[in-house]
């Protein structure tokens, strides 16, 4: 199979979606694969690097996709690369459709396979492609939240962890999952007070087993949510429906009841958001105030950390492209039942149920397509 990698081209994006290793173990199976020149350099890999392995180089992102059977990427494909997908091309990537109509429609119509890393899930409801990104997110949240805080940011000029005789900031996050529980130890880690809400009693006590003392755990509720944002110096939304828009949990109003200066940093901006009030922002212009809350939107968060995060996500989406590339998607996706949920579109149709219910899409059943 012909594999083509072309750089990813989202604002102050620099993650790459094969490294050096992946590439040699692609052609070692006899597939060829396709690296835009340039394409690994934002993450640390440079284009010898590639052709050591035994990649093609080629010069302009037209010829990878005119090229590529199978396209691996790291973020959605944006309009200028929408006439580039073709019937009956796999692309391999973070869509997040949910969160935007125009891609999907734009996807539908180019008539190519899109597999959706975010929503290939294991028999125990992991998401495995998610999982490396959401650990990296939930502790960039933290951090960036930290920053922020920060007056000359904008912020309420609170240190997160406090000093002697200073009490440290409060930190709200809002869902207990991956991204919630690696926000909870980045910030326990120094020394905030911390309060993660999440609808699963069982969760919620894994939580209280596994965090430090500093971490209280809460249930989530409408009362209880606005409890405790109205102490908050950091909230962190951390919420996620599989393949879905996420809930807003925190409203517009709900902001009159906040600390002036609070940051708020939401995740799920990805998936529509779990804040009211959120949009996706950039890394060069990452915030921005909506009734004295300071909000951090960046919808591509591990791309400023890209060596980690480069490294961390192709660990966990090698596997399935070298299944991928094998078998064919259909073979692939017929022996592997948590691949075949990662299939959102195919040739058209509208096949995940999130995608379908969040724009009134007619949805075609999965066993149809494979």
């Amino acid at each position: 199979m012909i594999i083509g990698v072309p750089k990813e081209i989202k604002t102050n994006e620099n993650r790459i979606a094969l490294v050096p290793a992946g590439c040699e173990l692609l052609v070692a199976n006899g597939h060829r694969v396709s690296v835009e020149r340039g394409a690994g350099a934002g993450s640390g890999f440079n284009d010898e690097q590639y052709l050591t392995a035994g990649a093609t180089i080629l010069e302009t992102p037209e010829e990878v996709w005119a090229a590529a059977e199978l396209i691996m990427k790291v973020k959605e494909p944006i309009a200028v690369e929408w006439p580039r997908m073709r019937r009956g091309q796999v692309i391999y990537t973070y869509f997040h459709f949910a969160a935007a109509e125009d891609l999907t429609r734009a996807v539908i119509e180019s008539g190519a396979i899109a597999i959706a890393y975010e929503t290939v899930q294991l028999p125990n409801g992991e998401l495995p492609l998610l999982t490396p990104m959401s650990e990296v997110a939930g502790r960039m949240a933290v951090q960036e939240g930290a920053k922020y805080l920060e007056k000359v940011h904008g912020g309420r000029g609170v240190l997160l962890g406090g000093v002697p005789g200073v009490a440290p900031a409060k930190v709200v996050i809002i869902g207990g999952g991956v991204v919630g529980i690696n926000a909870a130890k980045m910030a326990a880690g120094l020394g905030a007070n911390v309060t993660i809400l999440d609808i699963s009693l069982e969760r919620l006590r894994y939580l209280d087993d596994v965090l430090p003392a500093n971490v209280k755990t809460i249930y989530s509720n409408r009362f209880n949510i606005l409890e405790a944002i109205e102490r908050a110096d950091l909230v962190v939304g951390a919420v996620l429906l599989p393949g879905a828009k996420a809930p807003h949990l925190v409203t517009r109003a709900d902001l009159k009841r906040m600390q002036p200066g609070a940051v708020i940093v939401d995740v799920a901006v990805d998936q529509g958001g779990c804040v009211e009030t959120i949009h996706p922002t950039t890394h060069e212009n990452p915030t921005y105030f909506v009734d004295g809350i300071l909000h951090y939107g960046v919808a591509n968060m591990p791309g400023g950390v890209p060596r980690t995060s480069t490294l961390a996500l192709t660990n966990a989406t090698l596997p399935y492209g070298v299944r991928l590339a094998k078998k064919g998607w259909r073979t692939a996706c017929r022996e592997d039942r948590s691949l075949a949920l990662g299939l959102n579109v195919v040739e058209g149709k509208v096949v995940y149920p999130g995608v379908a219910e969040a724009f009134g899409l007619p949805l075609t059943p999965l066993e149809a397509v494979l």
